[in-house]
């Protein structure tokens, strides 16, 4: 079996190693509040405020950790906009587009199949 590498400086791409850096891509995208704050900025550019609101249940610092993560990867736009108070919008990239796709697919398998779990909260 062929393994095809990410780029020189990265190594194979063996999700299952130890050391590959696939392995803090698919944490950051398995997080729940990664993977809700991705599908909410489907809709397109939100601010904190109606991000947070989307996301039922997520504290303030824990949004503020989730984007900035987001921001850091590649996967958001974090545009902020010069006026009294402050405006700052969030936004996909081109790459959270991408991830959005199979994260769409995953959400659906869970809200359709979530009765087949026996610990699943009603």
């Amino acid at each position: 079996m062929r393994v095809e590498p990410h780029a020189e400086t990265c190594g194979p791409r063996d999700v299952y190693s130890a050391a590959c850096p696939c392995r803090n891509m698919l944490d950051l995208l398995a997080n729940k509040w990664s993977a809700l704050a991705l599908g909410a900025l489907e809709d397109g550019p939100q601010r904190f405020g109606a991000l947070r609101d989307r996301l039922q249940g997520v504290s303030p610092k824990v949004l503020t950790h989730t984007l900035r993560g987001l921001e850091a990867h590649g996967l958001v736009d974090r545009t902020v906009f010069p006026a009294v108070p402050l405006h700052v919008e969030y936004s996909l990239t081109e790459l959270g587009r991408d991830a959005c796709a199979p994260l769409a697919l995953l959400r659906t398998w869970v809200e359709q199949n979530i009765h087949r779990f026996p610990t699943a909260a009603a």
